[in-house]
This record gives C-alpha cells, sequence and structure tokens, in this order.
C-alpha cells in the first residue's frame, strides 16, 4: 500500500498527481494515513522498518508531491513489540500529535486500539502524561482508530469498531470540549453517515468532512457537509 496525492479543483473535484515522492517504502511495505500541519511538516505511517526499531510514525518536509527528511518521529513509539501505532493526526499548529495505541500480535485486527496524544518539544515528541485522562470517554473497549482533530483542537472525529460482535461494522464519532486542557466529553456517532465508514478527515474551512465509505468491494471517498 502506498500513498499518492491529488490537486483540488473544487470541494469534490480532484486531479490526481500520483504517488508521493520518498513517502512509500517499497514493494510488501505498508504507507498510509497522511496529515500535514500548516508548515508542509508530513506525518504517514510505514510498516518498513518496525522490526527493526519498533517505530511505524514517520515525518518529512512536502513540497511539489514530494518528502525531503524522511525519518521515524521520536517519542512516540513504546518500543515494545506488538505494540503498534497505527494512526496518527498531527493538529494543523504543528503542536499536538495524535495517534493510536494498538496491540497487535498474530490476528492482523487489532486486539486493542485506544487513543493517546504528544506534544511537540523541539526535534521530539513527549507523550502527555495525562493522555488517558483526556481520551477517557473516546477509548471504551472498543477499538478507537483513525484520529482527526480540528484547528483549535476542541473538537475531536475518530472511527470506533467493536470487533467482538459478527459483521463488525465501523462508524465516525465526533466530540468536543471547551479548553484544550479538559477532557473530551462523550462521543457522538454521526448518524448522517451510514454503512462502513472509516478515517475522518475535516477541511481546512472545517465545513466538510471526508471519510472513505465500502461500496460494494471498494472503498470510494465521500464529503459530507455542514452550516
Amino acid at each position: 500500500m502506498n500513498l499518492y496525492y491529488a490537486t483540488r479543483i473544487d470541494d469534490v473535484t480532484f486531479v490526481f498527481q500520483g504517488p508521493i515522492t520518498g513517502a512509500n517504502g517499497g514493494v510488501g511495505t505498508l504507507t498510509a494515513v497522511p496529515s500535514m500541519d500548516m508548515n508542509n511538516t508530513f506525518y504517514f505511517v510505514s510498516n518498513r522498518s518496525y522490526i527493526q526499531t519498533l517505530s511505524t510514525i514517520y515525518w518529512g518536509i512536502f513540497s511539489d508531491g514530494a518528502l525531503s527528511n524522511v525519518a521515524i518521529v521520536p517519542g512516540v513509539s513504546k518500543m515494545k513489540l506488538g505494540d503498534v501505532n497505527i494512526d496518527q493526526c498531527i493538529s494543523p499548529d504543528g503542536t499536538t500529535l495524535y495517534f493510536d495505541d494498538a496491540v497487535i500480535t498474530n490476528n492482523p485486527v487489532p486486539e486493542k486500539a485506544s487513543i493517546g496524544i504528544a506534544t511537540r518539544n523541539g526535534d521530539h515528541f513527549v507523550r502527555l502524561k495525562n493522555s488517558a485522562q483526556i481520551m477517557h470517554k473516546i477509548n471504551n473497549s472498543d477499538l478507537n482508530y483513525a484520529p482527526d482533530i480540528s484547528k483549535s483542537q476542541l473538537e475531536f472525529f475518530f472511527t470506533r469498531l467493536n470487533a467482538t460482535v459478527p459483521n463488525p461494522t465501523p462508524a465516525i464519532y465526533t466530540a468536543t470540549r471547551w479548553k484544550t486542557s479538559e477532557p473530551f466529553g462523550k462521543p457522538k456517532k454521526i448518524e448522517a453517515i451510514s454503512g462502513f465508514a472509516e478515517a475522518p478527515a475535516l477541511s481546512p474551512d472545517e465545513k466538510s468532512l471526508y471519510f472513505h465509505l465500502l461500496v460494494g468491494s471498494t472503498f470510494q471517498i465521500y464529503r459530507l457537509t455542514r452550516p
């Protein structure tokens, strides 16, 4: 799986440009889950060196469809075999990284998945000591993953899946808070989105929410709008 990019014409029309040069890890590797801050620092997840480094979150500088200075993001990995950061999202201002702590052993579906927070300190990130408290109502016993944060960091979107039931279907949820120092409130499922839906992503003006939806046997990108 590789990362590609497209350039925008309008909210629902994009022009495919091709692979992101410098991002993809080669045959047999997975490279996915991109996000980028306002300074063009580009973040993504890759399993290319997990066995050697126990790390999966990378960053680099994006320019004209290419990445430079690609490296592992320091300070996020638990450095424990079987613990894998499967998702990430950087806040638009580049200060805060929301990521997924998953436990994966023999099953490709994670046994556990919860969302954590780290803040940037110079050239590395530091996990917040009160991350579990802030995400207490987000991280229930289900698999919680694919985080996306608003500019203010007061509005949060993510995917939730109860993998213990037959034929589980993921759904997209949202939660809010009054201050960035406070925990997020109780998440609410976005009822306007139905079906097998994952991976929410806010548009820059925060009036549109993009996500992928399973249509037949193919994932397609959809858009939901608000006033």
